[in-house]
């Protein structure tokens, strides 16, 4: 099953092999080490033996699940794929595992196997909530796709679970290890040179609409009940259009609200992610009071529910601010250059996938930041690489080590609970006021009933 569309992060290296040995010699050596004093020697040039890899089982083999394996598998076996698409299951199984891991249409199948010893969650939006906690209780680390949930509730049984079961969980925002962009953004805030930041903002695009899309015949090789899961029973559809087709199925299952958010948790878990790391990081921890703004959609809404099933409904064009106690705002918006905001009181930055600029960024080359300062951002965690390669170097360090990620579900929650309320707001039309103690919407029993979502009878989630 595929997963977001996603701009390829730039890495200064190639994917490692990396043993237990050299990671503990580069947990000793980060403080000391400059994020700009990377050398071409890399990971990849030590010694790895068989013992030093790990096994791993793929739930969900569509494109993120193989852009993520390509960036760790000399770091990995795939031992087990699950996937409802047995195509893709055989697809991915060939390329990764040359066949010889065990495929399974239902996951929960690899969650008794001991040899397995950490998971890969790389499913529509709407199952990942439920094998990640049926993991974390069955014993296994696991590395999540982002957005970790569907609903604001699902979020606190994960971190409830995650907290009760001392797993290890790295959430797939891997800007946090784009080290030269967005890692040193937060070192500049981190340093104190933007000041107390008075607004951020995260611009992460429109989303598209579609045409009445038919109703179609399932394909032989897709599970279409079991790809529904928890989400309600309907129709599978499907059109030819174009590069990509239109369907409630693979990849554009995110334009749909029954599967995703739409672009306000596909994009917006990457740069709300930034906004808010940003406002912790420079101490201004007080949760948000309201959001709210204005939204477009490609159909009606009645009491926050589409009044049609045949097209796309999530929304395409959006302008939601998020208040703070004193006066701090959060903007979430589609319509200027995607990327992050960051203005304080003694300066402002900007910084997306292509570059970091701002006055503070410049100043750099006259008062460059002190050799940890990265490495204070990144939880004194190895830096040794960049991207998506770093952020699973860093997962399975955590894993050997048994310590907290840079992405960790708490932290993620915390940000994501914003794309979901921007969600309720742009459905019900109404803005917002959040109790953050609580995480419930003050005064509003409609809009406070969408924090949850019930699952569809046969796909709860097995807490035992």
């Amino acid at each position: 099953m595929s997963k977001s569309p996603e701009t390829p992060v730039s890495q200064t290296t190639q994917p490692q092999t990396v043993g237990r040995r050299r990671m503990l010699q580069i947990a000793g050596a980060a403080m000391a080490t400059p994020y700009f004093a990377w050398s071409p020697r890399t990971m990849a040039d030590e010694p790895t033996s068989k013992n030093d890899r790990i096994n791993i089982g793929v739930i969900g083999a569509g494109g993120m699940a193989t852009g993520n394996i390509k960036s760790a598998e000399k770091w990995l076996d795939v031992v087990a794929v699950a996937d409802v698409d047995s195509k893709r299951a055989d697809s991915f199984n060939g390329k990764f595992s040359d066949g010889k891991a065990k495929v399974y249409n239902d996951y929960r199948a690899m969650l008794d196997r001991d040899d397995i010893e950490v998971l890969h969650i790389a499913t529509p939006d709407h199952w990942h909530t439920k094998p990640l906690i049926e993991a974390m209780l069955a014993g296994k680390d696991v590395y999540c796709e982002k957005p970790l949930t569907l609903t604001v509730d699902e979020g606190k049984l994960i971190r409830k679970v995650q907290k009760q079961t001392g797993r290890i969980v790295q959430v797939g925002t891997q800007q946090r290890s784009t080290l030269h962009l967005f890692a040193k953004a937060m070192a500049i805030v981190n340093e104190g040179r933007l000041g107390r930041l008075r607004r951020v903002q995260a611009a992460i695009g429109g989303a598209p609409s579609s045409p009445s899309i038919p109703v179609a015949e399932v394909p032989a090789n897709l599970d279409w009940d079991r790809w529904l899961g928890p989400a309600p029973k309907v129709d599978y559809r499907y059109i030819k259009a174009g590069r990509r087709p239109n369907t409630n199925c693979h990849y554009e299952f995110r334009w749909w609200y029954e599967y995703s958010g739409g672009k306000l948790t596909d994009w917006g878990a990457h740069h709300v992610d930034i906004c808010n790391w940003a406002l912790k990081l420079n101490g201004q921890t007080e949760g948000p009071t309201s959001l709210g703004g204005t939204a477009t959609h490609p159909v009606e809404f009645k009491d926050g529910v589409a009044q049609q099933n045949d097209r796309y409904n999530t929304a395409t064009a959006f302008n939601f601010t998020v208040k703070y106690p004193g006066g701090t705002e959060m903007i979430i918006r589609h319509d200027t250059d995607n990327g992050v905001l960051l203005e304080g009181d003694k300066g402002r930055i900007f910084v997306n996938r292509g570059k970091l600029v701002g006055q503070p960024v410049d100043d750099l080359k006259e008062n460059p930041l002190p050799e940890d300062a990265i490495s204070k951002v990144y939880k004194g965690l190895p830096m040794d690489l960049n991207g998506r390669s770093q952020h699973w170097a860093n997962f399975l360090h955590c894993h050997r080590e048994g310590l907290e990620p840079i992405s960790d579900v708490h932290s993620h929650m915390q940000m994501l609970n914003l794309c979901h309320l921007a969600g309720i707001c742009a459905r019900t039309g109404r803005n917002l006021t959040w109790d953050d103690a609580s995480e419930q919407i003050v005064g509003d029993e409609q809009a406070n009933s969408m924090l949850a979502r019930p699952y569809r009878e046969g796909y709860e989630i097995e807490m035992g």
